[in-house]
């Protein structure tokens, strides 16, 4: 992990620079995103924030939330904000709150639009699933 900004390096933390991402879009996505952090951080208290994959085109990386492997990327959207879950086709979804990429044998992702609400116990359920799979692959490679 990188060091907070308060040392003289200037690094940003990966929890800060997630903050500096949901500041960037002042608009209801960076509200969204942020609503969606704190679900995703109440749910798991082990969970890791990073920020991973930062190129020319998106300076800034994009949030990600890890447990034994990756539990689901952020990304802000035109018209949505999507957490996209790697292993999601894996994960039960009783509260079925996957609304799109449906059709991939792995992964599985929920766009949250502007007027949508939040089933924080749907999304909860998803998050737990993807850490029970992550932890479940993690524990066969270490046989």
């Amino acid at each position: 992990m990188k060091p907070d900004n308060g040392n003289s390096t200037g690094f940003l933390s990966p929890s800060r620079e997630i903050d500096n991402i949901i500041k960037a879009s002042d608009d209801w996505r960076g509200r969204r995103l942020s609503e969606l952090r704190a679900i995703i951080l109440k749910t798991d208290l082990e969970i890791i924030e990073e920020v991973k994959w930062k190129k020319p085109s998106r300076p800034e990386g994009v949030p990600v939330w890890s447990h034994n492997g990756i539990v689901c990327v952020a990304d802000i959207l035109k018209n949505a904000v999507r957490l996209t879950f790697p292993q999601g086709a894996k994960v039960q979804d009783p509260g079925g709150i996957f609304n799109t990429r449906l059709d991939s044998r792995t992964v599985r992702a929920i766009d949250f639009n502007e007027s949508d609400a939040i089933d924080g116990s749907a999304l909860a359920s998803v998050i737990l699933g993807a850490i029970e799979i992550n932890s479940a692959k993690s524990k066969n490679k270490n046989k």
